[in-house]
This record gives C-alpha cells, structure tokens and sequence, in this order.
C-alpha cells in the first residue's frame, strides 16, 4: 500500500524508465529528465507489471491482438498474458491513492497509453493475421486510468515535448497539494483558500472551469464532501488543458493589474513589452514571471504572493524557459 505522505511526493513509474533492466530484450528506456532532474524533487515508485506477473528478463515480447473485437496481449511464443497484466493492474491501482503521478512507457503493450500497435488476429486465435495499426492503450495501463481518473498519467516520449512535460509535472504537483488538504482536513473555509490560490492557474487552463468551479464553491453550508470531490475532480480536468499562449497572456495581463498604481510609466511599459513579446513568441513564458516576481517583491500582495500560477513547481527544473 502506498500511503499518502505529506512530505514527499510519490510518482508511480515504469521501471524500465529509471533504468532497470526489465524489458523483454533484457534492456531498459532510462529517461535522463525523470532520472536527473524530476527525481530531486519526487519520489518515484518504480513498476514493471511484466516482471511483476512472473515473465522473465529477457523474455518473448508480448503484442496487443485485436481478436474479434477482444484486445488480447500475448506473447510471441502464444501465451495469453491479458488476465494476468489486468489483475495485476487492478490491484496496483487500488493500492496507489498515496500517489500524484505516474509516468509510464510509450508504446508497451502493457504500460503505453496511447498509440500502442495492435496486430489482427486471426480464426485460430494465434495473432497472425494480417495487418495492424496504432490504435491501442496498454492492459495495465488501461486499468490504471479507469481506477484512478484524478492521477495525472504521461508517457515519457511525450515528456520531450516542453508543453507537454511543463502541464503534467504542474498537475503532479497541484495533485500533491490537495492531498495535503486533504490530509489535514478539508474545512468549507480551507477549500475556499485553496481555490483562491489557484484562480490564475486555472483561469490559465480553462477558464470555463474556474468561473464553474468558483460556482460550485458559493455555498458550502452543507454536504461539503461531495461538493469537494466534485472539485478536484473538476480542477484535474481543467489543468489536463494545455493552457495557450493567448491563456498565458490574458492572465500575465490580469496580474499586471495589480501595480498599476505601484510602477512607474517606464515599468508599466516594460512590464507591458515583455507580455507582448512573450504572447508573439519572442521571448518565453519565463521572462514575463520573472518580472512579475521582481515588482512582487518590490511591492508586496499578499494576495498575488500566495498565487499558485507565479510558482507551480521548482523553479529548478526550468519547464518554464521552453514555452
């Protein structure tokens, strides 16, 4: 069982991506982000649901067979291993509240999310039946997604893509914090405060979202439970959104609102140049932060200090210097 600790973050992930030697070929996919610069900060709970349902290493690879509308992983020798990697994904998931993320292998017939290649099978069930195409989610992966909708999921090709990597890592992280809510105690006055602190990040993200859930929290005289379980639900959908440029900017905009009375003409146009630039693409979402941060210092709210959005995850890992 992985329990909740508030002092570390626990990120569930395919063992092969840290290094070990668990692949079918006796290899293994280490991910140098995952491996040298998200794990100063995480805890990784590494898995490999192959090994874990008794295949050996090296091993005959498996495929996913499209068996009369039956998707089915078998091995290349003929062994049907879809029970055992679903069981098994059952039982993981049901054990992985404790966790605020989950990098999985791309393409795996067990672990991919996304795109894994699924062979037509044939009348005697062999899987050799003629062509395939890219259109299957891994077993284990499939019953982790159903069992643990909240959880944020990426593959590790997909964390190449600066966006992409930038948008899963904050979700992490956002996941971690309600689960410190959560674990202190969730009051209507705490859920309230919790919200508040990430209005520009989900105004970022969907903005629908912020105002519905904004909504949502308007009354919380009674049945505070489900009303809270409606909201992460709601704000972990919201932030699966990739927030845009045009997003990016319309909130920069609404934090430079704040000193207008503060900054002097030169600032305000500075202020102002360094938004635009960003929005054309010019410069990166770093640099309008960056000084936004500065006139926050300078001229200090506490109301914009305790904003999510200014500081969503260690500054160290520089996923804001690429978009």
């Amino acid at each position: 069982m992985y329990k909740f600790a508030p002092e570390v973050i626990r990120v569930g992930i395919s063992g092969c991506l840290t290094g070990q030697a668990v692949r079918f070929d006796g290899g293994h996919k280490r991910s140098d982000f995952c491996t040298e610069e998200l794990a100063n900060f995480v805890e990784f709970v590494p898995l490999c649901p192959e090994i874990a349902i008794g295949l050996a290493t090296p091993r005959p690879s498996i495929r996913l067979i499209n068996q009369g509308g039956e998707i089915l992983a078998q091995t290349a020798k003929g062994e049907d291993v879809t029970a055992a990697l679903r069981a098994y994904g059952q039982k993981m998931a049901a054990q992985f509240d404790g966790l605020s993320g989950y990098i999985l292998c791309a393409k795996s017939p067990s672990c991919g999310m996304e795109r894994v290649r699924v062979y037509h099978g044939n009348a005697n069930g062999k899987g050799k039946g003629k062509g395939n195409a890219k259109e299957g989610t891994g077993i284990y992966a499939a019953e982790l997604m159903r069992a643990q909708p909240l959880l944020p999921l990426e593959e590790d090709g997909r964390l190449n893509d600066a966006v992409l990597r930038e948008n899963f890592v904050t979700r992490v992280f956002a996941l971690h914090d309600w689960q410190c809510l959560r674990h202190e105690g969730i009051t209507a006055a705490r859920l309230i405060a919790f919200h508040s602190r990430y209005k520009y990040l989900l105004m970022a993200h969907h903005r629908d979202s912020y105002l519905r859930l904004g909504k949502l929290l308007s009354d919380l005289s009674v049945d505070l439970e489900p009303k809270a379980n409606a909201y992460i639900e709601g704000m972990m959908q919201a932030l699966s959104n990739n927030a845009s440029r045009t997003s990016h900017t319309n909130v920069l905009q609404h934090l430079q609102g704040y000193f207008k009375q503060e900054l002097s003409s030169r600032q305000r146009q500075e202020l102002t140049r360094t938004i635009h630039q960003y929005r054309e693409g010019i410069l990166p979402l770093l640099a309008p932060i960056t000084l936004l941060r500065h006139y926050l210092a300078e001229y200090p709210n506490d109301y914009l200090h305790q904003q999510v959005y200014l500081n969503p995850h260690p500054e160290a890992l520089r996923l804001r210097y690429g978009i």
